[in-house]
């Protein structure tokens, strides 16, 4: 099999990422470990864990990174399965997986399709916000460096977030999720899973923009990833994800929509995992800095990429999603 030139580059950079992770790695043989904490609100409360990463030193203040699971899952899976916490001893971040009360949803998803949840300071959006506050005031955080990741129910909250607290997150990452209010009933979000949502990606961007509570929202770097066969959430709201987010760009960049960020990619690179699946990457950069980056894995389903962990719902074919996000996020300011 031939490969281009953009396929060579992106696996010549993840092979020296890999190096320099591993290398690190072999360096250092203590592990981290679980913290255990209960956060509450007027809207309810939630247990989450806290990974701390080998080698957690008070004085020196870390990135935060909060993971929101799929369904039927919760932190240990979660955490398992995507291989946060390797790369978190190794690279040096805190890692937080809140978890999902089967009383407010008996199969453990984010109820990110009601409205109570789609707004700050309101609903679950609200205690994942709290969880985050908690886990600063408790831990040595770097305020600038705080950002959220999740999959499938947990990419659809992830886009709440970044949307209505666009103040607390630098970037974030919507894996095999959907766009911010891609759906705002039950019925609604089964057919947003099943086909994509009914609204137009344009309209919610500016409800994104709005929601965040600033009177001039920054512009929000977002990493969409998705598998093109994925028969549980439908690769189109990945495409939405990517449209919602590049208008709430637009009009984070002056207050204007006027197109100043296009819904055209500046790069595409066709990749490959070696013995594993293709990928493609759309980048859309603006004013020299890369506001989305959009991956689409070919044939895979709806499943975490690249993990090697054996769950349910992960793939071992794909890119490693875990370390793409990784790097995506580390430089990221607020």
């Amino acid at each position: 099999m031939k490969y281009g030139i953009d396929t060579i580059k992106t696996g010549i950079f993840l092979f020296f990422a890999w190096l320099a992770l591993a290398g690190s790695a072999n360096a250092q043989d203590a592990a981290g470990h679980w913290d255990i904490g209960l956060y509450g609100n007027l809207y309810g409360s939630r247990e989450y864990q806290v990974w701390v990463p080998a080698d957690y030193d008070q004085t020196r203040p870390l990135p935060l990174l909060l993971v929101l699971h799929g369904c039927v899952n919760g932190p240990n899976l979660m955490g398992e399965a995507s291989g946060f916490n390797d790369v978190a001893d190794v690279e040096g971040f805190i890692v937080v997986y809140p978890r999902q009360n089967v009383t407010a949803n008996p199969a453990r998803c984010w109820n990110w399709q009601l409205p109570i949840n789609q707004a700050r300071g309101s609903g679950e959006a609200s205690i994942l916000a709290g969880i985050v506050d908690a886990v600063k005031a408790g831990y040595a955080i770097d305020p600038r460096r705080v950002y959220v990741t999740g999959i499938s129910a947990g990419g659809a909250m992830t886009s709440i977030m970044l949307a209505c607290y666009s103040d607390v997150f630098a970037a974030g990452a919507v894996h095999s999720g959907g766009m911010y209010k891609g759906a705002t009933t039950v019925s609604g979000s089964a057919y947003a899973l099943l086909a994509g949502s009914i609204y137009s990606p344009e309209s919610n961007g500016r409800l994104a923009w709005q929601c965040s509570g600033s009177p001039s929202p920054r512009p929000l770097p977002v990493l969409v990833f998705h598998g093109s066969a994925d028969a549980t959430v439908n690769p189109v709201n990945g495409q939405q994800a990517v449209r919602q987010f590049l208008q709430t760009n637009d009009l984070a960049d002056d207050g204007v929509d006027n197109d100043s960020v296009k819904y055209v990619p500046t790069s595409t690179i066709n990749a490959q995992v070696p013995g594993g699946r293709a990928y493609t990457i759309d980048s859309y950069t603006y004013g020299g800095r890369t506001l989305v980056q959009h991956y689409v894995v070919q044939g895979m389903g709806h499943a975490w990429s690249g993990s090697k962990s054996g769950l349910p719902f992960t793939d071992p074919d794909g890119p490693d999603a875990t370390l793409i996000t990784w790097l995506f996020l580390k430089d990221q300011l607020r």
